[in-house]
């Protein structure tokens, strides 16, 4: 069985091997992925399907609106995939106080970062290479149908602000 602290020595190597670019990251999560078993993938798969899961929550979605300038529904899902790239501090960090992401990214380039789209695909396309099989279902329970949390208004200027003072500053 995987470990919490191997799946993010997987999630660290890879990132900082891909010097932080998400697409890059993917393809060599991927790559180390596929030295495994099929076993070891599904492990990897539902480690990182939970921690998608626990950062689905209003007040993450509002900090991810304030660095992307706005965050609909799939590019919060995305956001959620690059934010567990970041690795544990950051992801952590984040869950425990959303507007921290001010102090825990060194730097956030709207073009490229924020969007971890391929990340959350990598497990399967591992799966899939190893297998000729698509994922099974992981036996998790499944993902809430609403975010975690008092809903937000990200429209509102002033709640943002107050809700988010570092990243607005910083981001907004």
């Amino acid at each position: 069985m995987m470990d919490e602290t191997e799946f993010w020595e997987i999630v660290d190597s890879t990132r900082e091997a891909a010097g932080g670019d998400p697409e890059d990251h993917a393809e060599l999560l991927v790559e180390r992925l596929l030295q495994s078993d099929p076993d070891a993938v599904l492990d990897f798969a539902r480690h990182f399907e939970a921690r998608y899961n626990r950062a689905y929550r209003w007040d993450l979605w509002g900090a991810a609106w304030v660095l992307l300038g706005g965050a609909s529904d799939d590019s919060f899902d995305f956001f959620r995939c690059w934010l567990i790239g970041q690795g544990r501090e950051v992801f952590e960090g984040a869950l425990h106080d959303p507007d921290s992401l001010a102090e825990l990214l060194d730097g956030f380039d709207d073009e490229v970062d924020g969007d971890g789209e391929e990340l959350g695909y990598a497990a399967d396309e591992a799966y899939e290479e190893l297998t000729g099989t698509v994922m099974s279902d992981l036996g998790l329970p499944p993902a809430p149908p609403e975010p975690e949390g008092a809903p937000v208004d990200f429209e509102d200027g002033g709640v943002m602000t107050r809700l988010y003072p570092r990243l607005t500053e910083r981001f907004g």
